[in-house]
Formats: C-alpha cells, sequence, structure tokens
C-alpha cells in the first residue's frame, strides 16, 4: 500500500512538472510566434509603404504595434484574472478549476488552430484564453508540494520554474514550422493533449485539496472502491489542522492574527506590489517588444532576427534550474539556532532581505543591458531575463507566504497579481511612444523604466528596517524582563 501510495505521488509530480513545463506559461514565448506570424502575413494590412531617401521601404510598425496589443491584453489577463482563478479553487475544489482551466486552454489553442490572416483578430482572445488556462494548471498544481512535506518549498518553487521554462514550446512551434510543420497543425496537437490534461484531473489528483500537513494514509484521485475513505482522511486532515492550530494551553491566548484589511494596507504589502510591478512592468515590455527591437538592432536581416529569437526562447528553458536558487536563499538559516526570542516568522522574514535585494539588483543589470544597443549583447540580456523573472515570481509567492498569514495567502497572491496586471498595461503605451514621437528608437523609455526599477531597492531595505524594529523591540522587553 505505502509503495503504491508512493508511485502515484511521483507520478503527480512527474506529471504536474511536465504539464508546467511544456503548457501553462506558453504565452510568454510570443517573441517566437510572433515571427511565425508575419511570416503567414497577420495584421499584415497594417504595413504600408513609405519613402525615405528616394527609396520606397515597407514601414510594418503599425503592425509591430498591434502584435504588442495582443501580447499586453494576454498578459494583462494572465495576471488580473489571478484574483478571481484564486477564488474559484478555493470555493470549488481541484477538479472545478482544472476543468474550467482546460477548456479554456482547449479553446485558446483551437482559435489559434484555425486563425489565418484574415482572421488575424482571433489572436486576442485565443492568446488571452491560453494565458488564463495556463495559470489555472499552475495553481491546481502548485499544492503538490503539500504531498512532500520537507520538500514542498523545492516542488513550489520548481513548478513556477517549469511555468516561466514553458515559454520554449513556442520556440518548439517556430521550429517545427520552419520544418515543414504548419501553425494548424502544431495547435491542432496542442488541442488534442486535453485528452491527458484530463486523465490526469481524475486519476492523479484530489477532488477538492491536497491538505497540509498531509495525513497518514492521505489517498487522492481515482482509487477503486475507496473514494469514501479517501474524502474521510481528507476531513480528518482538516480536523487534525484546526487542532494543531490551538495553543496547548488555554490560559494562553492565541496568536492575534492581522485581518486581510491590515495586511493589505501595511507597509510591507504596499512596497512589496510596487516591487513586483515595475520589475514586471519592465520584462513585459522587453518580451512584448523584443522583436521589433531586433528588427532594428539587425537591419531587418530575418535570418539574424530568427537566431536571437531561437536563443531567446532556449534561455527560457533554464527558468527551471534557477527558480530553486532562490528557494535556497530564503531557506539558508534553517536548521541554525535563532536569537533569543526571535520568532520563525521574523527570521524568514530576515532572510528574505537578501532575495528581494539580488531580485531588485538582476532587474537594473538586465535593464541596463537592454537599454544598450548592441546586438551581441543581447545574449547576455536573454541570461540576465530569465534568472530575473525566475527569481521575481517564485521570491513574490515566498514573501507573502513568509510576510503574512497564511489563512490570507490565496487571496493576498490574486490582489497582488492583479494589482500588478493594471500597472503592466502602461506597457502598451510606452510602446506606441516609441513607434510614435521617438521615431522607433526605445532608448529614452527603456531608460526611464532602468530609473524606475530603482524603485524595488526600497522594498529590500522598508523590509531590513522592519526587521531592525522588532530586534530593537525584543531586546528591549528581555532588558525589561531581566
Amino acid at each position: 500500500m505505502a509503495s503504491g501510495l508512493l508511485v502515484r505521488r511521483c507520478l503527480t509530480f512527474a506529471t504536474g512538472l511536465v504539464e508546467c513545463l511544456c503548457f501553462a506559461g506558453a504565452v510568454f514565448g510570443w517573441a517566437s510566434l510572433v515571427f511565425v506570424l508575419k511570416t503567414e502575413g497577420y495584421f499584415s494590412s497594417l504595413c504600408v509603404n513609405t519613402t525615405r531617401v528616394n527609396e520606397t521601404v515597407l514601414d510594418c510598425s503599425g503592425q509591430d504595434e498591434r502584435f504588442s496589443l495582443v501580447f499586453t491584453v494576454a498578459s494583462f489577463m494572465n495576471n488580473f484574472l489571478t484574483l478571481p482563478n484564486g477564488f474559484l479553487f478555493d470555493r470549488f475544489g481541484t477538479t472545478v478549476a482544472r476543468l474550467f482551466g482546460i477548456f479554456l486552454y482547449t479553446t485558446g489553442t483551437m482559435m489559434m488552430a484555425f486563425s489565418s490572416s484574415a482572421l488575424s483578430i482571433l489572436l486576442f482572445p485565443a492568446l488571452s484564453l491560453l494565458a488564463v488556462g495556463g495559470i489555472l494548471f499552475l495553481i491546481t498544481n502548485m499544492q503538490v508540494g503539500n504531498l512532500f512535506g520537507s520538500h514542498r518549498s523545492t516542488v513550489i518553487t520548481l513548478y513556477n520554474g517549469a511555468f516561466d521554462s514553458s515559454s520554449a514550446l513556442f520556440l518548439v512551434i517556430k521550429l517545427l514550422y520552419e520544418s515543414g510543420v504548419s501553425l494548424r497543425a502544431s495547435f491542432l496537437f496542442l488541442s488534442a493533449c486535453s485528452i491527458i490534461h484530463l486523465l490526469r484531473t481524475f486519476i492523479l489528483l484530489p477532488r477538492k485539496f491536497i491538505p497540509y500537513p498531509l495525513p497518514d494514509h492521505y489517498t487522492y484521485g481515482i482509487t477503486f472502491g475507496k473514494s469514501r475513505h479517501s474524502e474521510q482522511t481528507v476531513a480528518y486532515g482538516s480536523a487534525q489542522r484546526a487542532t494543531e492550530e490551538m495553543p496547548l494551553d488555554k490560559n494562553v491566548p492565541a496568536k492575534q492574527e492581522k485581518t486581510f484589511r491590515e495586511c493589505l494596507l501595511s507597509r510591507l504589502f504596499v512596497w512589496h506590489l510596487i516591487w513586483l510591478s515595475v520589475m514586471q512592468l519592465r520584462h513585459y515590455l522587453f518580451i512584448g517588444t523584443l522583436n521589433p527591437m531586433l528588427q532594428r538592432l539587425t537591419e531587418g536581416e530575418p535570418s539574424l532576427v530568427s537566431q536571437y529569437i531561437n536563443a531567446f526562447a532556449i534561455t527560457q528553458l533554464c527558468g527551471v534550474l534557477c527558480a530553486p536558487w532562490n528557494g535556497l536563499i530564503m531557506d539558508r538559516h534553517k536548521g541554525k539556532p535563532r536569537a533569543a526570542g526571535e520568532s520563525e516568522q521574523e527570521a524568514d522574514l530576515r532572510a528574505s532581505v537578501l532575495s528581494l535585494f539580488l531580485t531588485a539588483l538582476q532587474c537594473v543589470l538586465f535593464s541596463v543591458c537592454a537599454s544598450t544597443p548592441y546586438l551581441p549583447l543581447q545574449y547576455l540580456t536573454f541570461v540576465l531575463q530569465v534568472l530575473n523573472r525566475s527569481f521575481l515570481y517564485g521570491g513574490n509567492a515566498a514573501f507573502i507566504s513568509v510576510a503574512f498569514p497564511s489563512c490570507h495567502f490565496g487571496k493576498l497572491y490574486g490582489v497582488v497579481m492583479a494589482l500588478s496586471a493594471v500597472f503592466s498595461v502602461l506597457q502598451y503605451p510606452c510602446f506606441a511612444l516609441v513607434k510614435g514621437a521617438l521615431n522607433g528608437d526605445p532608448f529614452y523609455v527603456n531608460i526611464g523604466l532602468t530609473l524606475l526599477s530603482l524603485l524595488a531597492f526600497i522594498h529590500p531595505l522598508s523590509v531590513y528596517l522592519h526587521c531592525r524594529s522588532l530586534a530593537s523591540q525584543r531586546a528591549k522587553s528581555i532588558t525589561a524582563s531581566t
């Protein structure tokens, strides 16, 4: 029985990793897909002939702007709808949330399959559906970490890294297209893969949730003749968790947790929101404008553009390798003795300062490289981008989990992603400014975003000062008691 449960849990972990790696975050490989869509003539009616220095050239800035708008809408939906998706998952459980996500994802792939240059407008709903369906895959898979106890954080960060790396899916579609496989065939294959998602939903995942801590002999999925036992085990786990949260001494009042409103209005949450928003805007604008930037730096040489797009997409595969590094930085204090009177939450918060600072530093370095109009330097830009993106999203979830009560994690995670999505809409006016008033030169917008990224350093400083204040209060209370 024990070996059967272990095999099932390992299969759940492995298939979840494959699902996140191959499907969930595909929309962030947009730069690779744009190359194919341009070849297919999507939005080509927006290209116009213009006269420059006694010669007629084809100006496709309108086409680039429309592609950027498609990505802006999809990336906004990906983040903003995390809030209702989180509530859907909390309210109805894994099966309902996944069925909804599979429906959205399959609809998106079918729309992509039957789109054409004449139906370019289908890209807007199709990419948005792929984004929202993909984030539901990630949300429902992160609970798999609960099956592995002491390795819980490692599993969660691996899944987030796999989500980032799945942007390479569009690179695979691009390479297949160059080998003669049509865009329609590729997306019809992705639609057919929904059968695998459905089988995994019913066989390898629970109907409701995977509890934490995990009860003994916990089972899930289709266990023939034992479905009732599985439900009872979950109920037992919930009761056990409620018992564990009660203080041992009934004369000692339970710790008063902050309310959701207090967390939302706290200085830590506000600066964390700004920290995420400014860096996310920088990443989204970079991804959305990568193709026209490379067109400009290569002077429109298609083979060079394709070479750099491939290099960018390949580096995205490394996200699954980079993500756990941040977890190691945040967990470096585990097992070490804490200062007298220091709580575990305070120690975790203090350990997060280095992670927050390194993430901000990576973003500034990435932004400086991206702002430099030197083509070979973009290889370094790609490396810094995937490293920073992996740190950014893993650090976002980790910080919320250590800084605020666990009972508010889902709501706070949804709120921070939704509000940062509103801020990320600024990428489209930035792109319009480059194409309009700046005549296609993004240098000044890049400089402005680099300066804006410096705001991210305030967050680790704020957390550091908060920890110092707590340490000072603790020292005074110890002195007073002696």
